[in-house]
């Protein structure tokens, strides 16, 4: 088994990189991605920081992949070779044979890979890393790392890798991604059954949208016209409250901020994917509403990017739950022709979905992990505009259906 983790480097202070963030600016992009901590040959000073995985004909080995990113999908392949995806977000997958993967941050995923059945005459084969890019109008890393497969038992004399890009590697803009999204499946057998809700007690509609923000006096951002860059689902963009969420709702206890009216769809809809005209207001509301489900619930979340500054593929990470991906597509969500095509046979399980660019994912799961739990884009710069939202799981009638207790010695928010 082999675990591969891809990423991003920063040569700035990167606690000065998320205070650009942090502040409504758009933070400056990586400098390099990474394989295991390797940026690889093709950037500048890099000759000597390689990751390089040695391997023997004729065999199998297990690749773990995760996506360590912070601000960027990726695409990642190996010359020469194909790859057998057989799990995603720690849930058995049907196999499927794939030149390429793509994975959001915080998504993980095991693929088989078969080396060849004998030496090969050039012992290195590129493996890559390179960004999905789906925001027309944002700076983004444009860059690619580079390692190498090398075949130890090779007899050829040849040390320097080739520094060429895998011709199987998608290129920046692809449509590779929404067609692999829709291989992934479910296993679906007696021992690994697919448990997805086939009805629903509730449906929430979410709009996710990239929005501007009026600056206050004491904001450092200039450059926007007095605007500074936000975000959030369903007009509503997060505020992280300076109490404990999960001590204040153990506690019984109020706050004036947090409330529990989010809203189940947005209050005033509107044709989500396409260009807003000039006059509209792109302002976001600020604050801490909380969605509450009741134990037990079964629920379909309906997740629709807007078209708001920019579309964009955004990761959707939902905490203590997994879910299952019932479909997905491209433009305005509509109930009664995309309903109808809900796969509720073998949808993929999953913890982060990747909403399609200028498009919508529906989810399914039930809400049986009592809590406050934190339901977020998994573009950290997003999140810390506030795309993110908090639900809270009721507790239950049994025993192990509620929140255990805290321990007497626990510091008190």
């Amino acid at each position: 088994m082999v675990s591969s983790a891809v990423g991003e480097w920063w040569n700035s202070d990167i606690e000065a990189v998320e205070a650009e963030a942090m502040h409504g600016g758009g933070p400056k992009v990586s400098d390099a991605y990474t394989i295991n901590g390797f940026p690889g040959p093709l950037y500048p000073s890099c000759s000597q920081d390689i990751f390089v995985q040695a391997v023997e004909p004729g065999k199998t080995y297990l690749l773990r992949l995760i996506n360590a990113a912070l601000n960027d999908e990726l695409f990642f392949s190996i010359s020469g070779h194909r790859l057998t995806v057989v799990e995603a977000d720690a849930a058995y997958t049907k196999p499927f044979i794939t030149p390429a993967v793509m994975l959001a941050p915080g998504q993980t995923m095991s693929v088989l890979l078969t080396t060849l059945p004998f030496p090969p005459s050039s012992p290195f084969f590129p493996l890559a890393v390179r960004p999905y890019v789906t925001a027309t109008a944002a700076p983004f890393d444009n860059s690619t790392a580079l390692g190498f497969l090398h075949y130890s038992s090779s007899e050829s004399s040849a040390k320097n890798p080739p520094l060429v890009v895998p011709q199987n590697l998608p290129p920046l803009r692809s449509s590779f991604a929404a067609a692999f999204s829709d291989l992934i499946r479910s296993l679906a057998t007696g021992e690994f059954p697919c448990k997805v809700p086939k009805n629903v007690d509730r449906v929430v509609f979410l709009a996710i949208s990239l929005n501007l923000q009026d600056c206050c006096k004491s904001c450092v951002c200039d450059g926007f016209n007095g605007k500074r860059f936000a975000a959030s689902v369903n007009n509503q963009s997060f505020i992280r409250p300076l109490v404990s969420i999960l001590q204040s709702y153990y506690n019984h206890s109020a706050s004036a901020e947090l409330s529990f009216d989010f809203p189940v769809k947005p209050v005033h809809p509107f044709n989500y994917t396409a260009e807003p005209a000039a006059n509209v207001n792109l302002n976001a509301e600020y604050g801490g509403r909380l969605l509450r489900l009741a134990f037990g619930e079964r629920v379909e979340f309906v997740l629709q990017d807007t078209a708001f500054l920019n579309t964009e593929n955004h990761p959707i990470h939902v905490h203590g739950h997994n879910f299952f991906v019932v479909g997905s597509g491209v433009g305005n969500y509509d109930e009664e022709r995309d309903r109808a095509k809900y796969n509720l046979e073998d949808p993929p399980e999953r913890n982060t979905v990747a909403v399609p660019s200028g498009g919508w994912a529906a989810i399914r799961f039930t809400a049986d992990n009592p809590g406050v739990w934190f339901v977020h884009c998994h573009l950290e710069v997003h999140t810390t505009w506030g795309l993110a939202m908090g639900i809270v799981v009721e507790e239950g009638q049994a025993p192990e259906q509620r929140i255990l207790p805290p321990p007497a010695d626990l510091p008190v928010c």
